[in-house]
């Protein structure tokens, strides 16, 4: 296996609530989040609909958070969408909260707030900040909050509910093109749970830190009938992961312990707690709008124009390098050689994805939901 001179990377303190560490940083998640954004884009309507309705008697600021910011790109872009309407309702100073782990980058955020020593946003009644913690936990002050946000976060558990699933790396299981593993039916009841359960524990927090009669949106990517956000890409990254080992670089015992502790729910999964008395947040929210759908994934739709392959294979590959990597570098072992093996690991998936595409079709689906804080 070839060494690299630099020395292995300390491994953070494991956060609470929290299964990773956060997305790639550096501006990497930033730079390959556009399918994010186009999930996003779908549910825009949803806080047209929120900033017309949000309650905004009384003094003080109107809060407006986002948990699960990133590098921020894609947070302010939906910030910016509902900050015109809102300030043309009141006069009241807003403040943005952006909200992340405690390890994640903030760095690309804090210089995308205030580029030129001015808000991002155009309005001096604009104030931002930032809080790192678990959004599973109460963050923000009771009651001071108008409408809170998360765009795919909540997709990643709380926490690792098997200690291993040796059949595949994500509980969902491989799909059905390519076939490539195994999840046990009692594991998949088990991380199926814990996605439901998740939802209630951030319905909970959520619930005290809005005012009566404020917004919450959901948006996370999961399912949809036959298109699944898991296939094809964590099939790649499944591929890849085996051949090394294969190859003896990676034992079984590391692989049968490693999975991405993430959950692609269904609509009924997402909004099952909403009323659900079984997990302890029914009755907190009414349910304004429930939706689910599938977006054309940009960097699928420019290969079918241009059939540029080395640009589809990176772009694939760095898209969900963005939001995988952390995770399997914690599952590796921690040597000075971890950080050549994980870049040896996602070339590998561009190779096998240049070698067959068709093994590896990605569809995008999501669900999303608009709730009001009961009086």
């Amino acid at each position: 296996m070839k060494q690299t001179s630099e020395p292995a990377r300390p491994s953070p303190q494991p956060i609470s609530h929290a299964t990773t560490t956060g997305m790639t940083g550096g501006g990497f998640y930033n730079t390959n989040s556009a399918p994010q954004w186009s999930a996003i884009e779908t549910v825009l309507p949803l806080i047209d609909e929120a900033a017309a309705t949000l309650p905004i008697d009384g003094a003080g600021p109107i809060g407006l958070a986002d948990y699960g910011c990133s590098e921020g790109r894609n947070s302010i872009a939906v910030m910016k969408h509902a900050l015109p309407a809102l300030l043309t309702r009141t006069p009241r100073p807003v403040q943005t909260i952006h909200s992340d782990l405690p390890t994640n980058d903030f760095s690309d955020l804090f210089q995308s707030l205030r580029p030129d020593g001015t808000t991002i946003f155009g309005s001096d009644r604009v104030f931002s900040s930032a809080i790192g913690g678990s959004m599973f936990d109460q963050l923000c002050p009771p009651e001071s909050l108008h409408l809170a946000t998360t765009f795919n976060a909540i997709g990643f558990l709380s926490c690792r509910p098997v200690d291993r699933l040796p059949g595949y790396i994500l509980p969902n299981g491989p799909s059905a093109v390519r076939a490539n593993g195994y999840v046990a039916d009692e594991d998949r009841d088990t991380f199926s749970e814990l996605a439901k359960h998740d939802v209630a524990r951030f319905l909970r927090v959520r619930s005290r830190e809005l005012v009566k009669g404020g917004k919450l949106l959901m948006e996370v990517f999961g399912s949809k009938g036959a298109a699944r956000t898991s296939d094809g890409l964590y099939d790649l990254l499944n591929d890849a992961v085996l051949d090394f080992v294969e190859a003896g670089e990676i034992s079984r015992e590391v692989y049968d312990r490693y999975y991405q502790p993430v959950y692609m729910r269904d609509l009924d999964e997402l909004t099952g707690p909403v009323f659900n008395e079984a997990y302890g947040a029914a009755g907190l929210f009414t349910l304004d709008r429930a939706m689910d759908y599938e977006i054309a994934v940009p960097f699928v739709e420019q290969f079918k124009v241009d059939g540029d392959l080395e640009r589809y294979a990176r772009d694939y590959v760095n898209f969900f390098r963005a939001f995988t990597e952390a995770v399997l570098r914690a599952a590796l072992p921690a040597d000075v050689g971890r950080e050549d093996l994980l870049n040896r690991i996602y070339a590998r998936a561009e190779d096998l994805l240049k070698a067959d595409t068709g093994l590896y079709p990605f569809r995008y689906a999501a669900v999303a939901m608009l709730l009001t804080r009961k009086e």
